[in-house]
């Protein structure tokens, strides 16, 4: 049985090939440019009208990240310690358009609230695509942020209020880490908010992880196990 998705009928996955490569010069083009690519503006969900995560298909499912018997959840050079239940196991995510090697837990919140989706809380990690360059912490949580909200509410307006947006070191290493309260109405669904958590590592000279979560208002309970596995991440190597 294919595992529950999220937000699968709003239509923010990229394709793994051509679509992917546009995205990935995108954000080189936008750092190197120098655009800071800001949550203001009048765009789709608040965003501003730069696309950040061009639409397209799903992806082509990828092999599972090998998990060592070590009680931790491994995606690309970054672990967190497996959350237990109500979270499920470890599933492959090959759908985020801005991460591979990526693994996730999952619960679901809101089976098929549109009759053809379901609404989970989520917890991944792995390793965050650059094109063919590099960016900073700061800039790679900025545009994965931007990418969240742009896409993952379809055309409802979304509200966002970050409650901490700052540098900091996981495992020692540098790291920004941004956890926003987002507000929306999004057709057929029960939840109006929840809180987003992205952690962006930079997990060698030329490399980055992303931890992202994402905690639906109506379990908020859910919230600080992801606030701990976030709190227990590991760099490999």
């Amino acid at each position: 049985m294919e595992p529950p998705r999220r937000r699968t009928a709003i239509g923010w996955w990229l394709a793994a090939g051509a679509v992917l490569v546009a995205l990935l010069l995108l954000v080189t083009w936008a750092i190197r440019a120098g655009t800071g690519l800001s949550t203001s503006g009048a765009g789709r969900g608040g965003q501003p009208t730069t696309q950040v995560c061009p639409p397209g298909e799903l992806g082509t499912p990828t092999p599972m990240p090998v998990q060592p018997a070590d009680g931790r959840v491994h995606g690309g050079k970054l672990s967190y310690p497996e959350l237990g239940a109500p979270f499920g196991p470890v599933i492959p995510e090959d759908q985020v358009p801005f991460a591979r090697n990526a693994v996730q837990q999952l619960y679901v919140v809101e089976a098929d609230f549109d009759g053809r989706s379901d609404w989970v809380a989520q917890v991944m990690i792995g390793d965050l695509l650059a094109g063919d360059g590099f960016f900073s912490p700061e800039d790679g949580s900025r545009i994965v942020v931007d990418c969240v909200v742009d896409r993952f509410y379809g055309d409802s307006t979304v509200t966002r209020n970050d409650v901490r947006n700052a540098a900091t070191t996981i495992d020692g290493h540098p790291a920004w880490v941004v956890e926003s309260k987002l507000s929306f109405n999004v057709p057929g669904l029960k939840t109006k908010g929840e809180r987003l958590l992205v952690a962006i590592v930079s997990t060698g000279p030329s490399s980055s992880g992303i931890f992202y979560a994402s905690i639906p208002d109506t379990t908020p309970q859910l919230l600080e196990p992801a606030r701990q596995a976030m709190a227990g991440l590991r760099v490999a190597g």
